[in-house]
Parts: C-alpha cells; structure tokens; sequence
C-alpha cells in the first residue's frame, strides 16, 4: 500500500458506554494538492445500526463499503462476522487485494479496524484512528479520556480531531460526525 493513499485523511473512532462516534475530516489530497474540502469519509449501514469510515483511495473504498455491506446483508447485520469475513476475502481474492484503504466499522458494543493484510483489530480501551492525522487524533483522544474533562464522547471526537487538524496537513476541519448506540440514535 503506498503512503499516499492511506495517509490523506483522519477518521477517529470513540466508543464508549455502549455509543460509537465516528467523525472523519473532509479534505481529498493527491500528493500534494488539496482537490476538496468537504468530502464525506463516514456513513452509517445496516440500518443505521452500524457506523464505517475510510482512509485511502475512495474508490477502494467505496467498493469495500459496498463488500460490507453486502456481508451485513449476508450476515443478518452481525457486524463481528461481516468484518471477519470481509477481512478474510480483502486477503485472499486476487481484485480486492489491491485495494488500497482501510476500514474502522462499528457500533455502540464493536469496534474493529480492517485492513486488506486480513487484519481485524478490536482496540482494548474503545478509541481507533487511521489515515495521516491518526496518530494524532488517536493521542489526543485518548489524552481527553485520561484527563476526565467532563466532555462527552462526540466533544472529545471534535476535539482530538480538531487538534488533529491543526497539526496534520492531509486534515482539515470539516467533519462528518455519525453517532451510534445509548443517545447516539
């Protein structure tokens, strides 16, 4: 996979207390060029029961959206065995494994990270960033948790992302939020 496509954008991913938030920002970049601003990279499925966003080449992406939701579909909406069995068809068929993204998918009692190297990694403390901004979103999340401001889980998402923002420059500030779960729906 090459840097350029999975690094040109930030998705955040909060779950906590049986809600998911997913906020991604809206910049498209081709090497060093900003082509848009307000892009959506996040979107709710199966019913709105289930958030996804991606990073990477967006129309990988929006044929791996389109292969999650049709293993949703195939899977009654069972969001650990769809990502299981996208994964394992990411790796092994010969089209999709060029696919050049990566997926955090979700709702208010999963949340997975999904790559075309078969991964699916459920984060131990609810908090899952991917693309360049990632890092930096995924510590200021995670710094915000620790620090018990009294925030609640959308405020910490804007928050880390907008730090995010400020510092990364594949990541703007034009969010999409989606929310999921108690108080999300």
């Amino acid at each position: 996979m090459t840097e350029q496509h999975i690094h040109s954008t930030t998705i955040l991913a909060l779950q906590q207390a049986g809600r998911l938030v997913l906020i991604g920002d809206g910049q498209v970049t081709l090497h060093n060029t900003v082509f848009k601003q307000g892009a959506r990279k996040v979107r709710k499925m199966s019913h709105g029961e289930i958030l996804a966003g991606f990073a990477g080449s967006a129309a990988d992406s929006f044929t791996l959206f389109e292969r999650f939701e049709s293993k949703l579909a195939e899977f009654g909406g069972q969001l650990s065995r769809a990502a299981v069995e996208l994964a394992k068809d990411w790796r092994t068929d010969r089209a999709l494994r060029r696919l050049e993204a990566m997926l955090i998918v979700g709702n208010g009692d999963h949340l997975y990270l999904l790559s075309g190297m078969g991964d699916v990694i459920e984060p131990d403390d609810g908090v899952l960033a991917i693309g360049s901004g990632g890092n930096f979103a995924l510590a200021a999340a995670r710094a915000l948790l620790r620090a018990d401001v009294g925030l609640s889980p959308r405020e910490i998402a804007e928050q880390a992302m907008t730090i995010a923002a400020e510092i990364c420059p594949f990541t703007n500030a034009h969010f999409t939020i989606e929310e999921v779960g108690t108080d999300g729906e």
